[in-house]
């Protein structure tokens, strides 16, 4: 059974820092692509960092561009997503998503995890 598991999220102020952390299980995921999604009260889900299964290629939402840096750990079967200068409008819940192909565009119809909430303050 495969399981994604968040963690890292919490409260900070406006231009602190998390790092959220999300441990995969249940299959060997260093062939696939990996990534962060968010959803904050009211919106759709976003997509906002992606990387591919070597972690060379990764991809990133426009408004978290710079501040942002996904990172992946293949032996560890985990990946990572650094937050920095974080903002109010960054305040949401952030799902990790593991996708069943290598291809970033994919993860959306991967695995999912339950999510971990940030909130950032101003």
């Amino acid at each position: 059974q495969v399981q994604l598991v968040e963690s890292g999220g919490g409260l900070v102020q406006a231009g602190g820092s998390l790092r959220l952390s999300c441990a995969a299980s249940g299959r060997t995921f260093s062939n696939y692509a990996m990534g962060w999604f968010r959803q904050a009260p009211g919106k759709e889900r976003e997509f906002v960092a992606g990387i591919n299964w070597s972690g060379i290629r990764t991809e990133y939402a426009g408004s978290v561009k710079g501040r942002f840096t996904i990172s992946r750990d293949n032996v560890k079967s985990a990946v990572y997503l650094q937050m920095n200068s974080l903002k109010p409008e960054d305040t949401a819940v952030y799902y990790c998503v593991a996708s069943t192909t290598s291809y970033i565009a994919d993860i959306r119809s991967g695995y999912w995890g339950q999510g971990t909430q940030v909130t950032v303050s101003s």
